[in-house]
């Protein structure tokens, strides 16, 4: 949709070829099968969206979602502890996914410049190896097929995406593709909140310790904006996952604290588990063929597609389609303009996609096949940078703030290797360890528990 947005600022017509239904509220569709689980959307993203369509955000808030202040917010049980809570840098937006879709589609299909083939699915490109014209495209109900020509087409299809398939019709050379795929899997249920829970308890996240060399086990606790909460639970390959109600709270037991299953404990389920196995890290290089067909783009999950634990899918998205506004402001359509435009877009997605795969490829049984060379080479000692960047930032305000920076893809990746700050690991102040959740007791008493220990909740 925000593509689509987009190219209508830009370009006479629209057309998105669609093979759902698009719903008329906040409802599930089977081609957004992660849809079911927690979704967040990164300040940076958040705040392309806003540009994009101005007043967006607050018309979100608004409506029910709730913004998450990191790590103000947020009770974090990190690989190398709890995380204390910072005032906050960045933030997320924290609603369920066809919530998010449904406020975004109507505001951007409101315009009127955009035409909707719904129940249609595209068979193949129209072209060659030099320019693509067009889709053929098949109506799903009827069967029949007609050709759309277009100036530009750009595939927004997700991780289903036959562009591969298309492209070596066309007789270009094949996509180079990095896979690196730890196994994992996710469950979700949906649960009524405590009364003011939803808006007075932080999110929780409590995470799998990667150096201790088995499957890694993970649970959130996420605020939806019908006053509920989204509970996913997730695992990596050979930790096993809960696929039936009755084992959904057992397993949320065998996390490494018991936070997430004493909160579930108390609350009310509202949905039965949903269990999805998709979440291996995938990119393609267009980028790097020396051949690329004029009119065709390809962005978001179909160019590359990160573990969702991580919460980028959404953000490097919006910053796919602000870089596409960018370049055809500055060439449009004309020759040698989409290459340049692709190459753009997949440079948004380089420091999202090393963030995942490097961080996926430290959790046992992870397959991989891939060429970037920051994957292949130098493990080691990428794994101790990282780990000691991961011990500072959870106790260190400063060091978190550059942190939090960059995994929200408001900062470039390259600052944490920068002099400064390299200089600030070594010079602001490490607060203690703390050995319980930062929570206060007006927090333990919305959800009716009571601390195991006395811990403060401030960053100073």
């Amino acid at each position: 949709m925000l593509a689509a947005h987009v190219l209508a600022r830009h370009l006479e017509r629209v057309t998105v070829v669609e093979r759902d239904v698009l719903p008329d509220g906040p409802r599930h569709r089977k081609g957004s099968p992660q849809g079911r689980h927690v979704h967040v959307l990164w300040s940076s993203g958040a705040r392309i969206v806003d540009t994009l369509l101005p007043g967006m955000i607050d018309q979100l808030l608004d409506a029910g979602a709730r913004r998450i202040g990191f790590h103000q917010d947020l009770v974090t049980l990190t690989s190398h502890g709890w995380q204390h809570r910072f005032p906050p840098r960045q933030y997320a937006l924290m609603c369920t996914r066809p919530f998010l879709d449904w406020k975004v589609r109507d505001r951007v299909l409101a315009t009127g410049r955009i035409a909707l083939r719904q129940r249609a699915e595209i068979l193949d490109l129209v072209g060659d190896a030099k320019r693509v014209t067009g889709v053929r495209v098949r109506d799903m109900d009827t069967g029949a097929r007609e050709t759309l020509e277009a100036d530009l087409v750009i595939d927004a299809s997700g991780r289903g995406s036959r562009l591969r398939h298309w492209l070596s019709a066309l007789e270009v050379p094949p996509l180079d593709e990095d896979i690196v795929d730890a196994g994992i899997a996710y469950a979700t249920r949906v649960y009524q909140a405590p009364p003011g829970a939803a808006a007075g308890f932080p999110a929780v996240n409590v995470a799998a310790d990667h150096r201790l060399r088995e499957p890694g086990r993970f649970g959130v606790v996420y605020p939806q904006e019908d006053g509920t909460w989204m509970v996913t639970l997730s695992c990596t390959r050979g930790a096993g996952l809960p696929a039936h109600d009755d084992d959904f709270l057992p397993y949320a037991r065998t996390l490494r604290h018991p936070l997430v299953a004493d909160l579930i404990a108390l609350a009310k389920p509202l949905t039965s588990v949903a269990v999805s196995r998709v979440g291996a890290n995938r990119r393609l290089y267009p980028e790097r063929l020396d051949i690329w067909p004029e009119g065709l783009l390809v962005l978001g999950d179909a160019l590359a597609a990160f573990n969702p634990i991580y919460g980028h899918g959404m953000s490097s998205a919006a910053r796919a389609a602000a870089a596409l506004d960018t370049e055809l402001q500055r060439s449009g359509t004309d020759g040698g303009a989409t290459r340049r435009a692709q190459q753009a877009i997949s440079a948004t997605v380089d420091d999202p996609w090393i963030m995942a795969a490097s961080k996926d490829v430290e959790y046992v049984n992870c397959r991989m096949s891939a060429t970037d060379p920051r994957l292949t080479g130098g493990a080691v000692a990428r794994q101790r940078f990282s780990d000691l960047i991961s011990d500072r930032s959870i106790r260190s305000s400063a060091v978190c703030d550059v942190v939090t920076d960059v995994i929200s893809l408001t900062a470039p990746q390259s600052e944490l290797a920068s002099n400064g700050f390299l200089s600030l690991m070594h010079k602001d102040r490490v607060l203690p360890e703390l050995t319980e959740p930062p929570l206060t007791a007006e927090e333990l008493a919305l959800v009716k528990l009571t601390p195991r220990s006395t811990v403060s909740a401030g960053g100073s």
